[in-house]
């Protein structure tokens, strides 16, 4: 059978399996489109089913999160953890609080991960979890029971030769900390259950900055391949959590000047640069709207509303807000004005139509399972120190995660000439991602 008719029929078996769910058909989608060369090179995959059974989870779970809040009112969360694929290693996947989530947003972050953390080079499958709960505006006292009321459920799933969540949108280190301690309780014993934890007990030194700064370090390869870096670059990056945070500071100790940040309201446009520490008091100190920028900086600019944040001319875009946020107007935009670089610092920020637009101009495209992938080795090297009882030197970690950023820039260009579509890093991701897991499965038998 032709590769291109297995991928349609197991793409269709994905839309009828999983009715509305189009973040999850998208990622979906847009992996087995560039597995064509792969599956036509490789018939033991098709023998061996590895496509069917890599888009079907191993183990999804759906729970009721029953909470009290600071009135005594009884409220009721979903929660979710979908454990994806553990051929490489233990499931491993942040756990997101946001309104927006539901079973369809967990799979298409789980299926996503199983690659990103395949293209790492560590021990680790691919797995999300999350709810609708939203920590936004709630009290520690309501975040804590919440977050113990999820953890008494989940806990039973969890482990750390098992699953080992770790933070994602609306999960910081409060969030982390009332988990593990719900945890640590309840299995009676202190392990690597989680990462992202706190440094005095098994936390790791750049967990915070590890996307942002992971981000910065792939692209930074990827440019010295054509001559160029960091210095003297006008950088436009979304967002204003953890990864464009800490991808802003990076960009500026090699040289390059961000201008732009935002949020869910509106982006900021400081055409001296933006001035982290007022930021980082805002967002992580206040927990404030970044809007309140501009009352600090007077020649900064706040626009209401998050899509133009990519109309500001800019040399390299970094999208690390969410999902499906830069569209094609939006990439349209940075071609007209110069933008020779785009890296995905947030999961699938890019729509399909905006790749093919980075595409077409010969943009240099970094998809978020190779760009963003920082984040998930600092925490495999967090549960690497948790076995062995001996934290790390920041310069170490740092070093480690620098070194494994390079390593996913160079197996993704490689496989992108081994399999025809060089420069292309989207297929050379998935390619390199793709083919260590199949193996893996391959090895393992009817798993």
């Amino acid at each position: 059978m032709a590769a291109n008719t297995v991928i349609q029929a197991v793409y269709e078996q994905v839309l009828k399996r999983n009715p509305g769910e189009p973040e999850f058909h998208q990622a979906v989608k847009e992996v087995l489109e560039s597995l064509e060369p792969v599956i036509n090179r490789n018939p033991q995959y098709v023998r061996a089913r590895i496509l069917e059974r890599l888009v079907e989870p191993e183990r999804q779970i759906i729970f009721r999160v029953p909470w009290q809040d600071d009135k005594g009112e009884f409220q009721i969360n979903r929660g979710f953890r979908i454990q994806f694929n553990s051929a490489l290693g233990p499931y491993k996947g942040g756990i997101r609080f946001h309104p927006t989530v539901y079973l369809g947003i967990i799979k298409f972050l789980g299926f996503e991960q199983i690659l990103k953390n395949s293209l790492t080079g560590l021990m680790m499958g691919g797995g999300k979890g999350g709810s609708d709960f939203d920590p936004k505006g709630k009290s520690d006292g309501e975040v804590m029971r919440f977050c113990q009321s999820f953890m008494t459920e989940l806990f039973r799933h969890v482990g750390p030769d098992t699953d080992v969540p770790a933070g994602d949108i609306g999960v910081g280190g409060r969030e982390i900390g009332f988990m593990f301690g719900q945890y640590k309780r309840l299995a009676n014993e202190f392990t690597g259950v989680l990462t992202g934890k706190g440094l005095e007990w098994g936390g790791s030194l750049v967990r915070t900055e590890a996307t942002g700064y992971g981000l910065v370090y792939i692209v930074q390869e990827a440019l010295r391949g054509k001559g160029k870096g960091f210095e003297d670059m006008t950088v436009a990056v979304s967002g204003a959590g953890n990864v464009a945070i800490y991808a802003a500071e990076k960009v500026q100790q090699l040289g390059g000047k961000v201008v732009t940040l935002s949020d869910s309201n509106g982006f900021i446009y400081d055409p001296d640069g933006i001035k982290l520490n007022t930021v980082k008091q805002i967002k992580e100190v206040e927990r404030k709207r970044i809007k309140e920028y501009v009352a600090i900086h007077k020649k900064a600019k706040y626009t209401e509303g998050c899509g133009g944040v990519w109309n500001v001319k800019c040399d390299i875009a970094l999208p690390c807000a969410t999902q499906n946020e830069l569209d094609d107007a939006g990439a349209k935009a940075l071609v007209k004005n110069g933008c020779i670089a785009v890296a995905e610092g947030a999961n699938m920020p890019c729509t399909p139509e905006a790749a093919d637009v980075f595409h077409a101009n010969k943009v240099l495209f970094l998809p978020g399972k190779a760009a963003n992938a920082g984040g998930v080795a600092v925490s495999g090297l967090e549960m690497a120190q948790n076995s062995q009882r001996i934290p790390w030197t920041f310069e170490k970690a740092d070093a480690e995660l620098k070194n494994i950023m390079v390593i996913i820039y160079k197996n993704a260009s490689q496989a992108g000439e081994e399999y025809g579509c060089p420069g292309n890093f989207v297929a050379g991701a998935n390619i390199a991602g793709f083919t260590k897991v199949a193996n893996a499965m391959l090895a393992q038998g009817l798993v």
